[in-house]
């Protein structure tokens, strides 16, 4: 019987154990893609990210994750050359098809405070912009480097309306996400070329793991909601519908943009 699926061959998903990274990474199996998931997870939500694998190879698609830090680069090395290893047994192109960056690991604490100690400091920052942003551009460097990726593949990071709106105790992941957006912007024009294109995607708030972690998030969801014209808020899904779409063979034009999907949430 004939392949119909969309795509072929293997993605790297960073993120992969929950949110965005799960919902977009079960998706692109869906649609004919081996995962490699890249995730930290603790013992309380490791049986989350083994879930996530079942529910992969559910689809008859192979899932290989690994526990560790994605913005480690000796960590981020080693894990390549297992990918690597498993491609050339795989037998197949040998390319990675779909990066994606959806880490949402940040400091939530406000630049001022009376106290000091409970103001963000140097190391919160750093760690912040470190794995939340440049971390895409240190795995898309490596990729290049051992021709993993070519003609045709996408990059995508997930960034969101706090790229450009201040939020208390967001500062640091705001800060992050207009690194990430500029990141997407500077590796589109170097890799365009190639016919690599790297691209932003700006989900509406959504109810994941990493909103439920911010201050205040009660009051964020019911603001959402009510300014969303489609009257209800984004689902990982719903990104991950996009995310796939965009993977076309005839999206390829699509370079160096910020996309919106979010239901217009983001211009009322």
């Amino acid at each position: 019987m004939a392949n119909t699926t969309l795509l072929e061959g293997w993605a790297i998903v960073l993120g992969a154990s929950s949110g965005f990274g799960a919902a977009c990474a079960l998706e692109l199996a869906r649609n004919g893609l081996n995962i490699f998931g890249v995730h930290l997870d603790l013992k309380a939500t490791l049986p989350n990210a083994r879930k996530v694998q079942a529910d992969i190879e559910a689809t008859g698609r192979k899932a290989v994750f690994f526990n560790q830090n994605a913005a480690d680069v000796d960590k981020m090395n080693r894990a390549l050359d297992k990918m690597q290893d498993i491609m050339k047994a795989d037998g197949g192109p040998g390319q990675i098809r779909v990066l994606l960056h959806s880490l949402a690991f940040g400091t939530l604490k406000p630049y001022i405070a009376d106290n000091p100690d409970d103001a963000i400091s140097p190391e919160n920052m750093d760690m912040t912009l470190n794995v939340m942003a440049h971390c895409l551009v240190y795995w898309t460097q490596a990729l290049v480097r051992r021709n993993l990726l070519g003609e045709g593949s996408r990059v995508f990071a997930m960034t969101s309306a706090g790229s450009h709106r201040a939020l208390p105790y967001y500062g640091a992941v705001s800060a992050a996400k207009a690194a990430l957006e500029a990141h997407c912007r500077q590796l589109a024009l170097e890799l365009g070329a190639k016919g690599i294109s790297v691209n932003a995607l700006m989900a509406g708030l959504t109810v994941t793991p990493a909103l439920l972690k911010i201050p205040g998030h009660e009051l964020l969801m019911q603001e959402a909601l009510k300014r969303n014209p489609t009257g209800r808020l984004t689902t990982p899904e719903d990104v991950a519908g996009a995310l796939v779409a965009l993977c076309h063979p005839k999206a390829g034009r699509i370079n160096g943009a910020t996309i919106a999907i979010d239901g217009g949430e983001d211009i009322v």
